[in-house]
């Protein structure tokens, strides 16, 4: 499908993201879908830093997380020339504060939350500058998403799922919005690493609090009491302040059943994703976001325990038992553990389910054309918009497809998905 508009012939799309070698989950994505979207349409990859589109480009899309080193200098560009913004995090604390408060600019601050939370978040603001109370994009981000500035500048909106979408509506936001899944990564040859473990739980990607590791450390000594050969992977890097060691000596797993790695390589991840039974993706507060390492572990065909908020719960059940966040949250977890340690047959049948759902959903291929769609949608308004309906249309007549079939019902939901017959 080639990307065009009705009246000048190809449009070029600029794109503004982050890409390797920087260390970030969005740079991966990007690189991961911008050979298919060149097969595709005209994308050029702004520069580093720029601030303005390249010559003769006829829509922009920007790509919003909350590293304020990654995407400053987007949102910068954005502020420049408004566009479609791929949005990857709906709180957006991280990224204002550091890009105000980060940037000697109080006043910055205090203007985003007077914005969003009224005379009360500009007092909370000035209770943060003045050093009163913890900085609240580190315990309160998701009261305050500050997500106000980049809905106000898109002109239409890209976000991986039904969360993100809904809550833009709730703050405002009134443009397209395309719900468009996470491409599957492409799995790697080579072997699995050797890591002890009958079974192997393994968690990736940084260890902190957000990501329940206390939790999942006090669920993983409960299970591993009645089953001393299971092991626990923790692989990334631990976020500052966050004592490890420590948390691992109060539960008594100090060297027992614990496999320890930092930061790795893709290779090596792959290769310990590769090694996990089950793999364990927790998450509160959820700023939106959508996990990387779930979508590779569906890539695997692996089976998921993850929190039940956001993204995570709009996982379906064949593939992730979702634990509820709250007092009983350890409980619930070790619950989980227990079940796929003791039901091998229920982990096949799970992962057997997460590829088939990476194959259906989150293939390349597939998201690619749905971004094409939407990037046509967007440069072309409704006149694409009416056009692509009324083929859709045509072509199910002529296959004999009627109007309340399941078929017809099908292909609405596939065209919701991409704002088209709403």
């Amino acid at each position: 499908m080639a990307l065009r508009r009705e009246e000048d012939g190809a449009v070029k799309v600029a794109l503004f993201t982050p890409m390797p070698p920087e260390r970030s989950g969005i740079a991966d994505y990007s690189a991961l879908l911008l050979p298919a979207l060149r097969e595709r349409c005209d994308v050029v990859v702004a520069k580093r830093g720029g601030k303005r589109a390249p010559r003769g480009t006829d829509l922009c899309v920007y790509h919003v997380g909350n590293n304020p080193d990654a995407h400053g200098w987007i949102v910068e560009a954005l502020r420049r020339t408004p566009g479609v913004v791929v949005l990857h995090d709906f709180v957006l604390h991280h990224l204002v504060a550091g890009l105000t408060i980060g940037r000697r600019d109080g006043h910055g601050y205090l203007d985003a939350m007077e914005r969003e939370g009224g005379v009360v978040g500009r007092l909370l603001g000035h209770a943060v500058l003045d050093k009163r109370i913890p900085p609240l994009w580190e315990n309160r981000p998701q009261d305050f998403h500050l997500a106000g500035e980049v809905l106000d500048l898109a002109t239409g909106l890209i976000v991986h799922s039904r969360y993100v979408r809904d809550r833009a509506r709730e703050a405002g936001y009134g443009g397209p919005a395309w719900v468009i899944p996470h491409p599957a990564f492409p799995v790697p040859g080579g072997p699995a690493a050797t890591v002890a473990g009958e079974p192997l739980f393994g968690t990736f990607g940084n260890v902190n609090a957000s990501k329940r590791v206390p939790q999942l450390l006090e669920a993983f000594s409960r299970v591993r009491r009645g089953r001393p050969r299971a092991g626990l992977l923790l692989v990334g890097a631990a976020s500052p302040g966050f004592d490890l060691d420590r948390r691992l000596q109060r539960l008594g797993l100090d060297g027992g059943g614990i496999e320890r790695e930092g930061f790795v390589d893709e290779s090596r991840l792959w290769a310990l994703m590769k090694a996990a039974d089950v793999h364990v993706n927790l998450r509160s507060p959820t700023m939106g976001e959508t996990s990387g390492t779930a979508i590779r572990a569906l890539s695997l065909g692996k089976p998921l325990v993850v929190s039940d908020v956001g993204w995570f719960a709009e996982l379906p059940d064949e593939v992730a038992l979702k634990v509820p966040v709250g007092e009983r949250e350890v409980e619930h977890l070790v619950v989980a553990l227990e079940l796929l340690a003791s039901r091998p047959d229920v982990r096949d049948a799970m992962g057997a389910a997460a590829a088939e759902l990476a194959r259906r959903e989150h293939d390349l291929d597939r998201v690619a054309e749905l971004y094409v769609a939407a990037l046509e949608q967007a440069a072309g308004g409704g006149a694409v918009a009416d056009a692509v309906l009324g083929d859709v249309a045509r072509a199910a007549a002529e296959v004999g497809i009627g109007a309340d079939t399941p078929e017809a019902a099908e292909i609405a939901r596939r065209l919701s998905e991409v704002e088209l017959g709403r």
